[in-house]
């Protein structure tokens, strides 16, 4: 059964912020951008080193794998219950710490002399960030009470994201030039210190009315612990050990009944985890939906076209990153449009247009993407301008739906939801890869027959992925039309 106590509870709505425009949140807010700077920086300015991390610690191809999957699945394991333990103990307080322990383990990397280190300390790293990234988007919306600034703040801090995710592997790049791999990590310690200033100096402590003071479910943090944990490695297995493996399939199997228990537990027990009540509330649910489809269309694309440019058309890698450059220039110029195109549709119609273009960007490829790049760059734009809107939009959404002692866990909902999907769009593209291509697709120099079969995998597999995003951005504007339920 659900608590007791969630009707009485006061709305997140409600104004209680304590800044009345941009200019005087700044320190809070530049600190809350290097929080999102590191996030998004954090895996795309170390993957153009791993060919030069291999070499220097003899690392194998899974050791290498799992230097980036061990940050990955920690991170996306850890958000849902960092996410309640702040919401209980102080959202300010759990922001520190996790800063300063993402500064040590960043430290740490110059101490590294193996891949076991090296995947300890991405794994300590993760979870740092999950103590951190999903409470930028809950501070950052607790800092005012009108809407018009929660989505633009919400908006600033993901431009700066965004701008870390475009110039991350050129960084990356540049710094191998002249500078051991290890300073890829150790740069994380300035934006540390930023972060830490901006959000001591600039973020009020915590009210303690506003803390959820219900006791821990702890077998409730295991349990969905355990079934995000499935969910994001079980794409992986699937990708890389393909549907005529068991491992994939073992782990499919230990995602339902670890799911199914959570969902047992969380309705049972008298102080859940994870309110479910709350997260079928209309704006919450249709929210997490639109950031699900946005994020399984987006990965699904990003996937095809990385393997399109370079393997299909051959074209070199300097030549495949400028042929991103639709999609780089729309997240980083967009940020000026989306408080203007928000504050004229409105909040919700917001949230459904800007999912629904990332979708008919997935379907722009699927059907005229192989024709030539021209259609891809129009997919990419279509899908890099949803991006820039369902972000905000959709994360404003759910955290409008939820009591105010309950931001962090709704801002870890929005996370979990994009990590999970984004597993899974990869790992669909990569299953249907596996079943329709014939050979190593990795190898390049396809034969003719081979490039039909990978053209054959795109279509199929970007249908698949087009047709589910959709229902999911259709069964959203169901639930969060008026009259659906409670709003």
């Amino acid at each position: 059964m659900s608590s007791p106590h969630v009707t009485q509870e006061r709305p997140a709505a409600e104004p209680s912020g304590a800044f009345r425009s941009l200019r005087e949140a700044w320190v809070a807010l530049a600190g809350l951008s290097a929080v999102f700077l590191f996030e998004m920086m954090s895996n795309t300015v170390l993957n153009v080193a791993l060919p030069t991390i291999g070499r220097d610690l003899a690392a194998p191809t899974v050791a290498l794998q799992w230097v980036t999957n061990g940050y990955s699945v920690v991170f996306g394991a850890l958000m849902l219950v960092f996410g309640v333990v702040a919401d209980r103990l102080g959202r300010r307080r759990v922001m520190l710490v996790g800063l300063t322990l993402l500064g040590v383990a960043s430290l740490a990397t110059v101490a590294v002399t193996d891949t076991g280190e090296l995947i300890a300390v991405r794994a300590v790293m993760g979870l740092a960030a999950a103590m951190t990234t999903p409470g930028a988007m809950a501070m950052a919306y607790r800092l005012f009470g009108d809407e018009g600034l929660r989505v633009r703040a919400i908006t600033l801090i993901s431009t700066v994201g965004m701008v870390g995710l475009a110039i991350g592997p050129t960084v990356g790049g540049l710094l191998l030039s002249f500078a051991p791999w290890q300073l890829l990590l150790v740069m994380n310690v300035p934006i540390v210190a930023l972060a830490i200033v901006g959000i001591r100096q600039g973020v009020p402590a915590d009210d303690p009315a506003d803390l959820h003071r219900a006791p821990a479910d702890l077998a409730g943090g295991v349990l969905g612990t355990a079934t995000i944990v499935l969910a994001l490695v079980a794409p992986t297995l699937f990708e890389h050990s393909g549907a005529g493996s068991w491992a994939p399939w073992a782990a499919v199997a230990g995602f339902l009944v670890a799911a199914t228990l959570f969902v047992v537990r969380e309705r049972s027990t008298r102080h859940p985890l994870l309110d479910l009540a709350l997260v079928a509330r209309p704006k919450v649910s249709g929210g997490l939906a639109y950031k699900a489809a946005a994020g399984l269309a987006n990965a699904g694309l990003a996937y095809l076209v990385t393997l399109q440019l370079q393997l299909d058309w051959g074209w070199p890698p300097a030549l495949a990153s400028l042929g991103m450059l639709p999609q780089v220039v729309v997240l980083i110029a967009g940020g000026p449009f989306v408080h203007p195109f928000v504050a004229r549709v409105g909040i919700d119609r917001a949230a459904w247009i800007s999912a629904g273009s990332v979708v008919a960007g997935l379907a722009v490829y699927t059907v005229f993407g192989t024709l030539g790049y021209p259609w891809v760059a129009v997919a990419l734009v279509f899908v890099a301008a949803g991006m820039r809107v369902v972000g905000a939009a959709a994360g404003v959404n759910v955290l409008d739906g939820l009591p105010r002692n309950r931001t962090s866990t709704g801002a870890a909902l929005i996370d979990t939801a994009a990590e999970v999907t984004a597993a899974v769009g990869v790992a669909v593209v990569g299953t249907v890869l596996a079943a329709v291509f014939v050979g190593n697709v990795t190898a390049g120099h396809w034969s003719a027959a081979q490039t039909g079969q990978f053209r054959e995998a795109v279509t199929v597999s970007g249908a698949v992925l087009t047709v589910v995003s959709a229902g999911l951005v259709g069964w959203a504007m169901r639930r969060t039309r008026p009259g659906a339920g409670e709003r």
